[in-house]
């Protein structure tokens, strides 16, 4: 049964992720695919897990980088330069957070997000 909850978590912050993503996309590219935000949630969050595994242990520097790195898979994968993908992350963040809070109030989920770092 563990595993099974784990596979529920996984998808759950994995949508809500990319429903941050989604929003982001949406308002600073005008980019209107859901579908596409799960899969650049998806490699967003490994990418930025992969580089804070590895280089998270140096202070400031090791989660800027796996910050950056994170908002460099935004960069290539939707259109627009870096400031476009830098606007995208901070609405993907914002967005997350408001709707963790609210599934938290309500029980639903616990504070977290797959796909967007520091949620």
């Amino acid at each position: 049964m563990a595993v099974v909850d784990t596979l529920i978590v996984f998808v759950v912050n994995l949508l809500i992720g990319a429903l941050g993503i989604y929003v982001g996309a949406r308002v600073i590219a005008d980019y209107d695919d859901y579908t596409y935000a799960i899969v650049t949630a998806l490699i967003g969050g490994f990418v930025w897990a992969l580089v804070a595994f590895f280089l998270g242990w140096i202070p400031l520097l090791g989660p800027l980088l796996a910050l950056a790195a994170y908002i460099a898979v935004i960069n290539a994968r939707y259109p627009g330069g870096w400031l476009e993908a830098i606007g995208i992350a901070a609405i993907a963040w914002l967005a997350s957070v408001v709707v963790l809070f609210l599934l938290g109030v309500l029980g639903l989920v616990a504070f977290e997000a797959i796909g967007v770092p520091g949620v």
